[in-house]
């Protein structure tokens, strides 16, 4: 027991020094940030990620952050850069490079270099004074006191540091470019998330044969026939001319015979909901998804947008085997 409880110790240590450098880091937001925020929103190119070691690793990560949230970027590894893969950097673009100390041989070297090239430049350090801070246009500086490790040398704190200050600037790019939920779905086509965004109604409802439909006129009897043979629990009602009138739920089929009802023959208009709540075929299954949770409903009936017909029903089983609800 003695050893799990300095494991134990150990970790919550960890946690807390970098927990404590992003909160850090959270109260030293300042006008620099606007600055590089501003350089990357109005950037006619890409912003071009640099960063050798843990920071190049973490620079790869705010790239592919950035580029998925709509900031085009690429990482580059900065010794390619200086051997040949300058060519991908254009005058157009921003640099954001990375160190901790500010002293990383390559990333400093690079960064007068794209300078000469018209670049601006965005350092992120713990070092304002360091070479590459001298030779960015804005510094972002990290202020963490230590790394995590029990040497404080090891990218720790420093680096998760780091990652926070990326996504501050790939979310707070999302919002001043108005990026959606529409925007990340494009970008996002093949992923599960992607998927879930894409997903409309019409590709989970039932529909056809297993989208029970009865006339107002109809007895409770036969609208209870149409949702077992279909197993859908819930019947649509259209008035004369075939538009959604109402809707009827084996929940509230148990409410009305608790009150008392006994004759199955009575028409269901007597019974049924008035005006219920609907969905169209092209509203985001993850819509559908938020209406059944927060109205604590089984299914939703899905009309047809312009002619106010029954095409469907949303089901909360069909929405939790993709992931939604």
């Amino acid at each position: 027991m003695h050893k799990d409880s300095l494991i134990i110790s150990a970790a919550r240590a960890v946690i807390r020094s970098e927990a404590g450098a992003v909160s850090g880091l959270a109260s030293a937001i300042d006008t620099s940030f606007v600055r590089a925020v501003r350089l990357l929103e109005k950037c006619p190119g890409k912003a071009v990620l640099l960063g050798v070691g843990k920071s190049g690793l973490i620079a790869r990560k705010i790239a592919a952050t950035l580029a998925s949230t709509g900031t085009r970027s690429v990482y580059l590894h900065p010794v390619e850069s200086l051997h040949g893969d300058l060519g991908m950097i254009a005058s157009e673009d921003v640099a954001i490079a990375l160190s901790y100390s500010g002293e990383t041989e390559e990333t400093a070297k690079l960064l007068p270099i794209l300078r000469k090239q018209g670049l601006p430049v965005i350092a992120i350090t713990n070092n304002p004074a360091s070479r590459m801070a001298r030779n960015a246009d804005v510094v972002l500086r990290l202020r963490v006191k230590s790394e995590a490790c029990p040497f404080g040398i090891v990218p720790t704190s420093s680096t998760t540091a780091m990652l926070a200050l990326g996504d501050a600037l790939a979310v707070t790019l999302m919002k001043l470019k108005g990026f959606g939920k529409n925007h990340f779905a494009r970008l996002h086509p093949g992923g599960n998330l992607g998927k879930l965004l894409n997903l409309k109604v019409a590709d989970l409802m039932r529909s056809g044969a297993e989208n029970p439909v009865v006339r107002e006129s109809d007895t409770i009897a036969k609208a209870l026939r149409a949702m077992t043979d279909t197993r859908a629990g819930a019947v649509s009602v259209t008035g004369p001319r075939g538009r959604l009138t109402g809707y009827f739920t084996d929940g509230d089929l148990r409410r009305r015979l608790q009150e008392g009802l006994q004759d199955l023959s009575v028409p269901v208009r007597a019974v049924m909901t008035r005006g219920p709540l609907t969905v169209h075929p092209e509203t985001p299954a993850m819509e559908a998804a938020r209406l059944i949770s927060e109205r604590k409903i089984d299914n939703l009936p899905v009309t047809d947008a312009r002619t106010g017909r029954p095409v469907g029903i949303i089901d909360e089983r069909d929405l939790l085997k993709e992931g939604l609800g």
